[in-house]
């Protein structure tokens, strides 16, 4: 199942602010329980966000989204945030959503976070690979207008 994010609304000014860099700070994805809820308009350090998962194969603060790309499109003034799709190998995890965020600044509190996917469901690997197949038109698409 291939999945697009949705931005937390305040991901833009803490792009603005110069606190994202999307292609060279260090940007993971998390995942979450069915018991976080986002909140696409309060939520904007990684201190917001709760009940990460657990579990074998899995590690605290989640993993480093490889090959990170940002690039924009003319014709029709689009921006696209990308990356290699995310996986945990002989995991056992169980998760709702999965949480993006810049995890180069020091602390939680001053990690922005950028989007959001909603799985629709709990969705779940015992002893197997946990996949975010990232929509192939990228993980998040902006557009000027």
């Amino acid at each position: 199942m291939a999945v697009t994010a949705k931005l937390f609304g305040l991901a833009l000014q803490s792009a603005f602010n110069k606190e994202i860099d999307w292609d060279t700070d260090t940007i993971k994805v998390m995942l979450c329980t069915s018991a976080y809820t986002p909140d696409q308009d309060t939520h904007r350090y990684k201190s917001s966000v709760t009940n990460e998962v657990s579990g074998t194969g899995y590690t605290a603060g989640g993993a480093t989204l490889a090959s990170a790309s940002v690039a924009y499109t003319a014709g029709t003034n689009t921006l696209v945030l990308d990356a290699a799709d995310s996986t945990w190998s002989t995991s056992t995890i169980t998760a709702r959503y999965a949480v993006i965020y810049n995890s180069s600044p020091g602390t939680d509190a001053t990690r922005p976070l950028i989007a959001y996917v909603d799985f629709g469901a709990d969705v779940s690997t015992t002893a197997g690979t946990f996949t975010i197949t990232w929509d192939a038109a990228g993980i998040c698409t902006l557009t000027a207008a």
